[in-house]
């Protein structure tokens, strides 16, 4: 459980800086979660391995254009906001930067129409601010805001619907769910023509996706809780499938926790919200998903912890190393992998 266990090397070559062109083209690795064996092949290729009667979980959730450019009312010091989570009515918790500079009682302007004032000061350089604003104010982040991309993409953004899935619904995130970005909804309508049953759940990504792990043992890693929701219809579809004997496949390790979550709560499925600080690392024992489409993720993260849960450390660690030998594109805007 040593957190250099899941490490690896990775040139700058291999981090993808910007979307490809078309969604469903980038490269797909398949991963058998038994053998470790591996195929080659594109993203749209994903329907010849699902098939009729197979679940498909995708998380809706929507990214809010979170990064907000303001300055501080008194010196007019530049400051960076990145909006985590609504914690109740106006009140949120952000990372800024610089936050040296934040104080109780600070007062942030962003335009005429919105502003905040700090409220408190947490752990870990997070705030607690406190939003007055004329009008609308999701209306007024999206029209200011920017996209929060990974600090590892140095490119801008062209197109900002690009950071967001073709189903995005649910205004919440901090971060997208970058497994679902592959997916196009002519690829969606081809599945369900198929017969692939596709559903949905919400989390909405926070602090977790922007933090890593460093703690030498990584048992002793805190993770951020995240907002999730299941509805009723999609529980009894998912129960279903499980009396059936049918596969449940998650896109995303955001939608993995919300069905993991579930299962481990209330051993079965079931309309249920609430938050979820689940950390599945080697040694955990699914109860929910009988695969994982996901990407490439970062040495060292508890994302490459869940997904080497679910194949053995050694598998997912030598899939990475051929990924590298084949060029694929590594992280948010990389390529796939789909672990069955």
């Amino acid at each position: 459980m040593n957190i250099n266990d899941y490490n690896y090397e990775l040139d700058e070559k291999y981090i993808a800086q910007s979307p490809i062109k078309n969604r469903s083209e980038s490269k797909l690795m398949i991963l058998n979660k038994d053998n470790g064996e591996i195929e080659h092949t594109r993203f749209y290729h994903i329907k010849d391995y699902l098939h009729k009667g197979d679940v498909l979980v995708l998380n809706d959730t929507k990214v809010l254009p979170a990064r907000l450019m303001g300055e501080k009312e008194d010196t007019l010091a530049k400051i960076e906001v990145l909006l985590l989570k609504n914690i109740e009515g106006d009140i949120w918790e952000c990372l800024a930067r610089p936050g040296k500079r934040l104080h109780v009682g600070t007062k942030i302007r962003f335009s005429n129409k919105l502003e905040c004032e700090v409220v408190a000061k947490l752990e870990d350089g997070i705030i607690r601010v406190k939003f007055t604003y004329e009008g609308i104010f999701i209306n007024l982040i999206d029209e200011i805001g920017l996209m929060p991309l990974p600090p590892y993409i140095h490119e801008t953004l062209k197109e900002q619907d690009r950071y967001q899935t073709v189903y995005a619904k649910y205004l919440g995130s901090a971060a997208a769910p970058t497994a679902g970005l592959h997916f196009t909804k002519e690829l969606l309508q081809e599945l369900e023509d198929k017969g692939v049953i596709i559903c949905y759940v919400t989390l909405h990504v926070g602090l977790g996706t922007f933090r890593p792990v460093e703690v030498e043992n990584i048992k002793e890693h805190h993770m951020h809780s995240e907002y999730y929701e299941m509805k009723e219809d999609v529980a009894n579809i998912l129960n279903k499938a499980k009396e059936e004997g049918r596969k449940i496949y998650a896109v995303g390790t955001t939608s993995t926790r919300v069905l993991e979550t579930v299962m481990s709560k209330y051993h079965t499925f079931k309309e249920c919200s609430g938050n979820t600080d689940i950390f599945i690392y080697p040694g955990f024992k699914f109860l929910a998903i009988d695969g994982l489409i996901t990407n490439f993720h970062l040495p060292k993260s508890t994302l490459l912890m869940l997904v080497s849960a679910l194949a053995k450390r050694e598998y997912i660690l030598n899939a990475y190393e051929v990924a590298k030998q084949n060029d694929y594109r590594f992280f948010s805007f990389g390529d796939a992998m789909f672990i069955k």
